[in-house]
């Protein structure tokens, strides 16, 4: 019998998915669909990123309001650098990834040492002194953003829409295999315990407190690189990357995905993107029907997406059982 820790994939669902996404651009190039490249590309990093907040939010409870810190923060790396003309991403992105690290030991050795709403608070608090930071540097744009000259460079065509979308969907089938694997690991299993009774963890030894900053620092360096590869799909680098709205539109994303499911921060971030590019085409409003949208699935699914298909064979089962 496996624990309730140990989460599972299906193999066979998985490369379904990867083989029809590794096909997804010469069919919409065959289609003359090409828009719908750039799209899926942004759909995969914003579940690059929801990912790395479920990792903290879902599988170590960190109820983080300011991961948008880090997203904006990485994007800014590759801005700031490029202007500097450094335009490589073997440079600037481990740089951005370094950078989400460090300033996530910084952010997270103040605010892991509280509880509750008071790290929601504090996390809120760095997040937004990060976005005034950036905004009062007139030199990188300030609230206008700062734009880029081109994509970084990395040995491929990346004007082409086609060779970034590969490279994206590379960087975010690693990660999410990576996270399968920590999630499953020794760390991963004391991190879910710790978010179950971290009294009890500590009672019995466990240096609780450098495990979460470890896994607050990982999340913040995926998000960094998450950023990066925003700055480098619009060309453009915002300080609303580092608003707190952002980090709220994140934490959306996993809560209607699944908190603590594997595929939660998938789930959430492509159907909520999907509903705002429907919607908008429809009405200027489309804000409230979003939000009508996602209170019913959270009614009804409080669980999120991802666990649709536990509550359909749970409900299976208890039919079966009464008949």
């Amino acid at each position: 019998m496996q624990s309730s820790l140990h989460h599972t994939i299906s193999r066979k669902f998985s490369i379904g998915i990867l083989l029809l996404l590794i096909a997804f651009p010469l069919l919409a190039t065959y289609l003359a669909q090409e828009f719908y490249i750039g799209l899926l590309s942004r759909l995969m990093i914003f579940a690059l990123v929801a990912s790395s907040l479920n990792l903290i939010l879902g599988f170590g409870g960190m109820i983080s309001l300011g991961h948008a810190a880090f997203f904006g923060s990485g994007a800014y790396v590759v801005g700031i650098l490029m202007q500097h003309g450094i335009t490589s991403a073997w440079i600037s992105w481990p740089a951005a990834m370094l950078t989400g690290f460090m300033l996530a030991l910084a952010i997270g050795s103040v605010s892991l040492r509280t509880r509750g709403v008071y790290f929601i608070m504090i996390t809120l608090a760095f997040a937004q002194m990060l976005y005034f930071l950036f905004v009062s540097l007139k030199n990188y744009g300030g609230d206008d953003g700062l734009s880029l000259a081109q994509r970084s460079v990395t040995g491929l065509d990346m004007s082409n829409d086609s060779n970034f979308y590969y490279l994206v969907l590379t960087i975010c089938a690693t990660f999410l295999f990576v996270l399968y694997r920590l999630i499953n690991s020794r760390f991963g299993r004391v991190i879910q315990a710790i978010k179950e009774n971290e009294t009890r963890m500590e009672a019995i030894g466990y240096p609780v407190f450098r495990y979460k900053l470890l896994c607050f620092a990982i999340a913040g360096s995926v998000a960094s690189l998450a950023g990066t590869l925003l700055a480098n799909q619009n060309m453009l680098v915002s300080p609303n990357l580092l608003h707190w709205t952002q980090s709220g539109s994140l934490m959306v994303m996993v809560i209607l995905g699944g908190v603590g499911y594997l595929s939660g921060g998938i789930l959430g971030a492509v159907v909520m993107l999907m509903l705002e590019e429907i919607l908008s085409g429809y009405t200027i409003h489309w804000q409230l029907y979003l939000g009508i949208i996602l209170m019913l699935v959270v009614m009804l699914l409080p669980n999120g997406l991802a666990s649709l298909p536990q509550k359909f064979m749970s409900t299976k089962k208890t039919q079966g059982d009464q008949a």
